[in-house]
Parts: structure tokens; C-alpha cells; sequence
């Protein structure tokens, strides 16, 4: 080989040199830039991935919540129904049976405070007493005319109740009346007693 021919080999070689270090270089940063690409995607991907699963997770327990929410209503609406029929059937017993009571031994003293409550609660001196026709023949003339002397007051008998057991005092005008019937107090008493009540049918003490 000529000295000319040597130095053109020389040449070829020095170029396909370059061009394949420049290739290698090329390709070396197109696999850089693609495994860069595929680490954001997998990053973007893990983070989506998380996101979802969170989100399902957060409207998980926000169902779960509101359907526990939602039967421990229902349950306490239920206790309370049933709370309130129960109490409903005890005072509907206690009426049926508040006209027994004038036939108790005591029935006298017992009209004697039903008359003292209602004559306090007016504070007029002179007052109308109305009774069913039981209380009547407890409430006689004997009994108004001591309570008359106990209280200060002047009372007559004012009629018989067309309903109801008991008493109620109005003054002489009928402006003002306190109605003082058994039934009528217990309606009074019914919210007071309505959780003694309760605590009773439930075992518990008071």
C-alpha cells in the first residue's frame, strides 16, 4: 500500500471513528430520555394509583359512616317509638283506673287536698267547687263547710261535672277556674313522670 492510500485508510477509520461515537452518544441519550420518560410515567402512574386508591378508601369509611349513622338513628327512633307506646299504655291503664280511687277508704282526705291545691292556686275568697257525682257524696256540706273554716274562704258547691273524676273550683264570675279532676293531673304529672316511669319498666332503680 502506497503512503497516499495509507493515509487515506488512516481517514476512512478516523471518520467512521467519529460517526460511531457520535451514534453511541446519540442512542445513549435517546435511552436516557426514555427511561426518564418511563420513570415519570410510573411515577405519575403510582401517584394516580394512590390518589384512587385513597379517594375509594375515604368514600369507603364516608359510607360506612353514613350507614352507621343512619342505623343508629333508625335504632334510637325505634327505642323511643317503643319507649313511648309502652309509657302510653301504663297512664292509659293508670286512667282506667283512676275512677277506683273513689272507692278507697282515704277517698275523703284525698278530695280534702284536691280542694286545698285548687283554692290555693286561685286566691279568691269566695268559690265555686263542681264534682262528679261520686266526689258529691264525699263533698258534702259537712266537708266544704271545714274546709271553709280551714282555708278562709266561702265555698259552695257549684254542680255536678258532666265528665271526669274529681273536682275543679272556679271563681263566682267563672272567669277563672283550676281544674283539679284526677285525670287532669295525671296529664300534668305525665311528663314529669315520664322517665321515673320509664327507669321502672326497665327494672332500674330510682
Amino acid at each position: 500500500m502506497s503512503p497516499q492510500q495509507n493515509d487515506v485508510q488512516v481517514l476512512e477509520n478516523a471518520m467512521i471513528a467519529k460517526v460511531q461515537e457520535e451514534a453511541d452518544q446519540i442512542l445513549a441519550k435517546a435511552q436516557a430520555q426514555a427511561d426518564d420518560i418511563r420513570r415519570q410515567a410510573q411515577e405519575q402512574a403510582d401517584t394516580e394509583r394512590e390518589a384512587i386508591l385513597k379517594r375509594a378508601q375515604e368514600e369507603a369509611q364516608a359510607s360506612q359512616s353514613h350507614l352507621l349513622a343512619t342505623a343508629q338513628m333508625a335504632a334510637q327512633t325505634l327505642q323511643l317509638k317503643r319507649r313511648e307506646q309502652l309509657l302510653e299504655r301504663v297512664f292509659t291503664e293508670a286512667r282506667q283506673r283512676l275512677t277506683a280511687v273513689v272507692q278507697e277508704p282515704d277517698y275523703g282526705q284525698i278530695v280534702r287536698r284536691l280542694v286545698r291545691e285548687a283554692v290555693m292556686r286561685l286566691s279568691a275568697t269566695e268559690l265555686l267547687v263542681l264534682a262528679d257525682a261520686s266526689t258529691r257524696k264525699v263533698l258534702d256540706d259537712a266537708l266544704l263547710a271545714d274546709l271553709e273554716k280551714e282555708l278562709g274562704v266561702q265555698l259552695r258547691f257549684g254542680g255536678l261535672l258532666a265528665q271526669g273524676t274529681g273536682i275543679i273550683v272556679q271563681t263566682t264570675d267563672g272567669h277563672r277556674r283550676y281544674d283539679n279532676t284526677l285525670e287532669t293531673r295525671l296529664a300534668r304529672m305525665r311528663d314529669t313522670l315520664r322517665a321515673p316511669v320509664y327507669h321502672l319498666l326497665r327494672g332500674e332503680t330510682l
